[in-house]
Parts: C-alpha cells; structure tokens; sequence
C-alpha cells in the first residue's frame, strides 16, 4: 500500500522527468534573483532560534489556515523574533507556492527556507529563483548520489541547506555529505505520526559544530525547553504557529523557552 511519502514523491518525480528547461534557463534564473541572506548563521546565535513556518495545510489534517495571508504572517514571526521563516511551496499536498515564498520573503528581513520535496537539480536553481535562502533536502527521499549533488549545488548558489533526517543512520548520510545544518524530524513521512521523543534520542547522533535542529511536533515552551536541554539549536514549527491566535507571542514563547 504506498504511503502519503510515496504518493508525494511519485507526483514530484514525475514532474521532474517532464521538465525539459535547459540547465542555462535555470542558471541564468537563479542568477537574477536578489542576493541570498544568511541561513546557517542566523540560527547560530544565542538561545534557541525559531524557524517559523508558512503552511496552509498538512495531508493529514487538512486546511490550517484558511485565509493565511504569508506576508502579514512572515511580519509577525520576524516581530516574535524568529530567526528564520520556513515556506512550503508544495501546491498539491499543501497549499504552498512560490508566490507564498515571494510574500514572507519582501515583508521581512529574515532568511526564507523553501519547503518542499526536492527531487531534482532543478528544484534547488527554482528555489533560489524565486529568492529562497535556503532549501530542504529530505534524505530518506534521495539515495547518496542525490544527496551530494543537490547539496553541493545549492551551496554554490550561496544558499543554506536543511538536511533532514529521521534517525541515526539518516544522520550519517547526511553528515557524510557535509551537511552543517541538520534537522531531525519528529514526523514519520511513512505515516504522518509524530514520535515527540525522536529528536531527544537522535540529538548525539548529529556531531558537535554542526547546527541541530527539530522539526515537528513542538507545540509549545516545554517542548521547545526540552529540546534545548537536549542539545538543540533551533527548532522548525509550523502548525502550532499557524494556528495561534496571536503569531508573533507565540515564536517569542518558544524563543524565550531557553532563556
């Protein structure tokens, strides 16, 4: 029976292999978009940085936010002082678009993460043509070859790269690529459930210099302190952020979790 991941990755794929631009078309793209800010530094600084994230919907849980408006949104978070905004860009499985990016991007000053499932080299030129700062390479969605190339690409871009992993061995592959950010997502893309202990389980896994963070199933400052005190720089939240009555209190809670 396939599974949401599968389901996702089959219709990027074939998305992919329909895509007949030539590499100078997307060069040239990436090329003009406006210079790329600062990813991995931004959640260096001290405490726990916040990646805040624009998301419409999940496949699990359907709409979030209807009438979600990314610029006003993006405002909010930065306002909260996040260090960062994630966008998801998927239309199909979640709402997303470029244009959404666009919008968090000019309403603040933080760097802008792409979202999405990124299953070819062209992926990463259009996320930085559409003025992302960073983008997210899943590794239980690329074999070692993928991995390298996307990454190694998209650092030559000037971008930052999210490596996301689910357990000790994605870990490894991530950091055998080089990877200096690394996130552990608590969300199993097989079935959508969230394990809240993931992340606490896989943090000494991720070597020391290399940034940590956690994704998924942080709903709050507990969350957030616990995952602090297990070694963890930052932390990736989407659906607890959206879904606030008021945003920008809601990232300062989480920044303030460590303090």
């Amino acid at each position: 029976m396939a599974t949401y991941l599968d389901a996702i990755l089959a219709a990027h794929r074939l998305r992919a292999a329909g895509d007949r631009r030539p590499v100078a078309e997307l060069e040239a793209a990436a090329a003009a978009a406006s210079p790329p800010r600062p990813f991995e530094a931004a959640l260096r600084g001290k405490g726990l940085a916040v990646i805040a994230e624009v998301k419409r919907r999940s496949p699990s849980k359907g709409p979030l936010h209807a009438e979600l408006d990314p610029a006003l949104l993006a405002k909010q978070y930065a306002a909260g002082g996040a260090a960062a905004v994630s966008v998801l860009t998927d239309e199909p499985h979640f709402g997303g678009s470029a244009a959404d990016l666009a919008a968090a991007r000019a309403a603040c000053d933080l760097p802008v993460l792409r979202k999405d499932f990124t299953v070819c080299a062209a992926d990463v030129y259009d996320a930085r043509a559409m003025g992302a700062d960073a983008v997210l390479l899943i590794v239980a969605a690329l074999d070692d070859r993928e991995l390298r190339a996307f990454h190694d690409l998209a650092l030559s871009l000037g971008m930052g790269v999210l490596v996301e992993a689910h357990d000790d061995r994605e870990v490894q592959r991530a950091v055998d690529v080089g990877a200096r950010v690394v996130g552990v997502n608590q969300r199993d893309l097989v079935t959508f459930e969230v394990d809240t202990d993931r992340a606490v389980r896989t943090a000494a896994a991720i070597p020391d210099g290399v940034v940590r963070v956690a994704e998924s199933g942080i709903t709050g400052r507990d969350d957030a302190r616990r995952l602090c005190d297990a070694g963890y720089d930052a932390v990736l939240v989407g659906e607890h952020l959206v879904t606030s009555a008021d945003a920008a209190a809601a990232v300062r809670r989480l920044v303030d979790a460590c303090s």
